[in-house]
């Protein structure tokens, strides 16, 4: 995107202000005012948004800032008499008055202006620009860290097939996070940048993602490592980026569809407030969750992930047999997931999708051939390693079961899906006959988000296996809260364990639990 206005024209992609093909020489501090007041042409910009754009915040008297709009004025032939270009509101801020075109950027490194075709609409599917990090501190050999991390992410970015991810040719032109610039120059939804320094002997990476459209940040962490373990730290940074965006940009995509009202809804928003109402395990959100997700094939026939959504959404109705009808969810579970992967061979949620209706119909091994696949596509995918170490625990794997766990755990600690989780660990360690542990997984699981009634009936079993005769009363009265018709048969078809002995234990347990 560029900006002409009389003689002038401003490109924020070249970061270059020029009149009549020739360069405006212009500081770089005067000029990020310009593209700001030129942005939100026609509304008044209060000189504490002009801090916030310009100075990122910091402590600015106002004769600075009358300062640069001085300097503005001069480079496009204006002044405080006319104010015909930058006209002051007296007490409150600035407006550009001066009628103002929009272009795409030329990529012609000549200043004349070349014919552009017109505006193609922006993608569905949410777009990021990861910024090369900020160094603070950094010896000059690790300055090299400061671009080689982003560049990492970015890589790892390409790996998501629902996310259009910025080329590092164009991002890391912005060496200042910018978030209106970056975001209007380069069309990005959201802005991923960064602060690497190093002290006492250690490095520490601080990360901000933001949502470019509203100038928000939607999650921040910070990792830290001492210098030898950099690659254990560039590990974790990756991991930590790819699972957070998983969590954070499609409920943040959910916030902003609800703002704009379900009618104009198109099919990328009505998935991802699909997704909303399923995170939410109950039948109502399901059933909420599923129209969302139908709303999205009709507007869009050939998005897979809606197709997914639907998998997903029959695979709850069949895992945790709502209504009667358990045995055709099962199959149109299976159905949705194939005609996801028809539209998209890639996408790791459709191959999720895939492995875990095999559950279903009690064929492990073959979902772990589709759930190892989703992992083998983004291997920081924290829902593909819990799904993998379901199915290891229902084939008695107990040491796989753990490390994919373990590694669900480390990649998404805040998962919705957090309580199954906590429920493998707890009934691979009832597997194992380690109950004292599997007591406290167990509990974990049942008081986490989002955990339904078989959740609680594995904390009942683990507690009376542990001996606590009472916390296992209680968790069963839990269950049956959650689910008045609960029973072993619901019990036993959600989880076929292979191993018969084990299965017979928790069939006896849970009988006399009164189920």
């Amino acid at each position: 995107m560029a900006w002409t206005f009389g003689e002038f024209r401003l490109d924020p992609v070249r970061f270059e202000l020029t009149s009549g093909g020739k360069s405006v020489a212009i500081e770089p501090q005067v000029l990020s005012l310009l593209i700001h007041l030129v942005r939100n042409s026609g509304r008044m910009v209060s000189k504490d948004e002009i801090v916030s754009a310009v100075w990122n915040g910091g402590i600015v008297s106002d004769a600075s800032i009358a300062s640069r709009i001085r300097s503005a004025r001069q480079a496009v032939g204006d002044d405080g008499e006319r104010q015909s270009v930058i006209r002051t509101v007296h007490g409150r801020g600035y407006r550009f008055a001066a009628e103002v075109r929009s272009e795409l950027s030329s990529p012609s490194v000549s200043g004349e202006a070349a014919a552009v075709p017109p505006r193609l609409p922006e993608p569905a599917r949410p777009s990021i620009a990861v910024l090369p990090f900020r160094p603070l501190a950094l010896p000059p050999e690790l300055d090299v860290l400061a671009d080689a991390l982003p560049h990492e992410i970015i890589q790892a970015l390409s790996r998501m097939r629902w996310l259009a991810v910025i080329a590092r040719g164009s991002s890391f032109r912005f060496r200042v996070p910018d978030i209106d610039l970056v975001g209007t120059a380069l069309g990005a939804r959201y802005i991923l940048s960064g602060l690497i320094e190093a002290r006492n002997g250690r490095i520490a990476v601080t990360l901000e993602l933001a949502d470019a459209s509203r100038g928000e940040v939607i999650w921040g962490d910070r990792l830290s490592s001492s210098l030898d373990a950099i690659e254990e730290l560039r590990q974790g940074i990756v991991g930590r980026v790819i699972t957070a965006l998983d969590l954070h940009v499609p409920e943040n995509e959910a916030r902003s569809a609800a703002l704009i009202g379900t009618e104009r809804l198109d099919a990328w928003a009505s998935f991802h407030v699909g997704l909303h109402h399923l995170y939410r395990f109950t039948p109502n959100s399901i059933g909420q969750a599923q129209q969302y997700f139908e709303r999205a094939v009709a507007l869009d026939p050939r998005l897979a992930r809606a197709h997914a959504g639907l998998s997903f959404t029959q695979f709850l109705e069949a895992f945790l047999q709502f209504g009667p009808k358990a045995r055709d969810a099962a199959k149109a579970a299976r159905s949705h997931a194939e005609r996801g992967l028809d539209l998209d061979p890639l996408d790791p949620f459709t191959h999720f999708n895939m492995g875990r209706s095999f559950w279903l119909t009690a064929e492990p091994d073959a979902a772990a051939g589709w759930l190892q696949r989703a992992v083998d596509l983004n291997p920081n995918y924290a829902q593909g390693y819990y799904a993998s170490a379901f199915t290891a625990m229902l084939t008695g794997n107990a040491e796989d079961a753990n490390d994919r766990i373990d590694t669900a755990l480390r990649l998404s600690p805040l998962d919705p899906l957090l309580y199954g989780m906590y429920g493998v660990r707890a009934l691979t360690l009832i597997q194992t006959g380690d109950y004292g542990e599997a007591m406290r997984w167990a509990e974990r699981a049942a008081a986490a988000p989002g955990a339904h009634h078989l959740i609680a009936m594995i904390a009942a079993v683990a507690n009376r296996l542990g001996g606590r005769d009472s916390a296992a009363l209680r968790w069963a009265e839990e269950a049956r809260c959650r689910r008045p018709d609960a029973t072993t048969a619901q019990f036993e078809a959600a989880f076929p364990i292979r191993d018969e002995v084990v299965r017979r234990l928790l069939a006896e347990e849970l009988s006399r639990l009164g189920f």
